[in-house]
């Protein structure tokens, strides 16, 4: 039976479902990892101030810091759908600052409006809150297969620019540890691509059986 398999496309699905296993296996670890952050993250915010990180990645340790920057000049704004302090939804206002002549700048969540478009009249100085990153909206396809762009750190103001809300603080119920689902969902792709094949080979070798009999 071994000697009348196809070899190419039984060669082609092994490496595959290898590969669905080793991502599966990936994921499992990671779940370890996310498990060891959150615990970090869910001590930072009772953790005394701190400086805030030039550039990203933020490590663990300074996620949800309380810490303060200084905004010389808003040189732009984004908004996207944003939670408020009081519960509710609407769009989180984000003010590209910079710092200086030169350097990274620094992004700022200065709260949450109920609509998008608004032109906040905040132009910039010192502002205290927590350290975040900026919104990810990297696919997963992209950080399996390519090496993306870093996070930016954000701060989360605890004060609102005039006409928004006070943006949620950073919580831990915020970060998901969903890597165990992921980890299951590659090992049942394996799983399901191993059987279809299985059947396919065997009504193959069934069909060339039945041509050969007399």
């Amino acid at each position: 039976m071994i000697r009348r398999l196809p070899l190419i496309p039984t060669l082609l699905v092994a490496i595959a479902i290898a590969v669905m296993i080793g991502l599966g296996v990936w994921q499992w670890q990671r779940s370890g990892e996310k498990e060891a952050m959150i615990a970090v993250l869910r001590a930072n915010p009772a953790k005394p101030s701190t400086s805030f990180p030039a550039i990203g990645p933020v490590p663990p340790e300074l996620l949800f810091r309380r810490s303060s920057t200084h905004c010389l000049r808003v040189v732009g704004w984004r908004d996207e759908a944003g939670r408020a302090a009081d519960g509710s939804m609407g769009f989180r206002y984000i003010a590209e600052c910079a710092t200086g002549a030169e350097g990274p700048g620094v992004l700022v969540n200065l709260g949450v409006g109920g609509k998008p478009g608004l032109k906040p009249g905040w132009t910039g100085g010192q502002v205290e809150g927590w350290i975040a990153e900026e919104p990810d909206h990297r696919s997963l396809l992209s950080r399996l297969v390519e090496k993306p762009m870093p996070l930016r750190p954000m701060l989360i103001a605890s004060a609102p620019a005039a006409g928004l809300k006070a943006a949620a603080p950073p919580k831990v119920e915020d970060v998901p540890n969903n890597h165990i689902a992921y980890a299951v969902q590659w090992f049942l792709f394996a799983g399901i691509a191993a059987v279809i094949y299985g059947l396919a080979v065997r009504r193959r070798l069934a069909g060339t059986t039945d041509t050969r009999s007399p």
